[in-house]
């Protein structure tokens, strides 16, 4: 008789930052800045050879976006009307590196809660939209931290590289290749964001998840069930980052902004949120399962409005914060990490047989869904 390996999730893990900047303290660098910046320009900003800047407010960020606060890993330099980028001492070779540590805490977590020793663990992925280097492979050295003898790669989907890596560790699983996978997803964004943009210096914080990805047959007896999950990816420049090191800023390019994270916001609310809708309708369909009977939606967390009209679209009315609950608003954009951390906080308490979906969409375009059940 043919075995059947089912994947479900038997925990998660969070690593928060204990810095955090608020809009208050936000504008007050920025707008220090965009003074400086103005005075250092006076004339060519009076001869018109030079666009003056313009100051930003607390009340134009939290309508913006909803975002009221975002956790860093420094923020100091970051502040700094002077620096305005993170800064931290370099590592050497031979010490783990900043972004193998903030995933190794959340993976210890994740690990804890399950119960599980790390050498239960077949293999680690190291999904995120940031990686520090091209290699080593983050995840090998997140592998090494923990003790895991097993296998270890990274994966870049952008703001869906979670998602897309629980669709991976599901499968490892179906297949009878591994029993447990952790999917970890370190994003330290501050590293990759203008903060000298007045259109986007609020959108990102930095965090670290982890899901763990199990074979039911050992999964511990609070565990969630993997119904179904879909990805899809359709091209567009409307979200990019051109920096690399085939095309990294030279000297005649240094500070141009679309070596960091740029974005045509207005495109992608009005592409991306009926994508969304849609892919997420036609998938619960496929599955059987009445999207209006969602007992929760863990969205993405990049923009308070655009999280509201796909919930509409999905449940069939507004949604409240019990249905569609939020980090957006403390944790910023996190990128691959938001609707993980949305799930990591707002999970517990449903009951057995509540059926629920963590979904992502962002640069690419890229868009995951995994449909869960709490188990009995």
């Amino acid at each position: 008789m043919e075995l059947t390996h089912r994947p479900v999730i038997s925990s998660t893990g969070l690593f928060t930052p204990s810095e955090s900047i608020s809009n208050a303290e936000l504008v007050e660098s920025f707008n220090n800045y965009v003074e400086l910046f103005n005075t250092r320009n006076a004339d060519a900003i009076s001869a018109g050879e030079v666009e003056a800047l313009a100051p930003s407010s607390v009340e134009f960020i939290e309508k913006a976006s909803g975002i009221k606060a975002r956790h860093v890993m420094a923020k100091d330099p970051i502040l700094d009307p002077e620096t305005m980028e993170p800064r931290w001492p370099e590592r050497g070779n031979d010490e783990l590196s900043i972004l193998a540590e903030i995933g190794v805490l959340a993976a210890r977590q994740a690990l804890e809660k399950a119960g599980r020793d790390a050498k239960d663990v077949d293999a680690v992925l190291c999904a995120a939209s940031n990686m520090q280097r091209p290699y080593p492979a983050m995840a090998i050295e997140i592998q090494q931290a923990l003790g895991i003898d097993g296998f270890g790669f990274d994966m870049n989907v952008a703001c869906s590289s979670a998602t897309f890596g629980i669709q991976t560790a599901a499968d490892y699983i179906r297949a009878g290749n591994a029993r447990s996978v952790l999917v970890v997803s370190p994003e330290i964004t501050s590293g990759h964001l203008n903060w000298r943009d007045r259109d986007s210096h609020f959108i990102f914080g930095d965090v670290a998840t982890a899901v763990l990805v199990e074979d039911a047959a050992i999964a511990p007896a609070e565990h969630w069930d993997i119904l179904g999950t879909k990805l899809k990816t359709v091209f567009s420049n409307n979200i990019r980052n051109n920096f690399g090191f085939l095309n990294r800023a030279s000297p005649e390019t240094e500070g141009t902004p679309d070596k960091l994270f740029v974005q045509e916001g207005r495109k992608v609310f009005k592409e991306v949120v009926p994508m969304v809708a849609q892919m997420i309708i036609d998938e619960a369909d496929r599955l059987g399962i009445e999207p209006e009977g969602l007992r929760r939606l863990w969205l993405h967390q990049a923009n308070a409005g655009m999280n509201r009209l796909i919930a509409h679209r999905v449940l069939g009315h507004e949604a409240n914060d019990d249905e569609s609950p939020t980090v957006l608003d403390t944790y910023g954009n996190t990128s691959s990490a938001g609707s993980i951390i949305a799930f990591h906080l707002n999970s517990e308490d449903l009951k057995a047989g509540d059926t629920g979906l963590i979904c992502s969409f962002g640069a690419g375009y890229s868009a995951g869904t995994v449909f869960v059940r709490k188990g009995a």
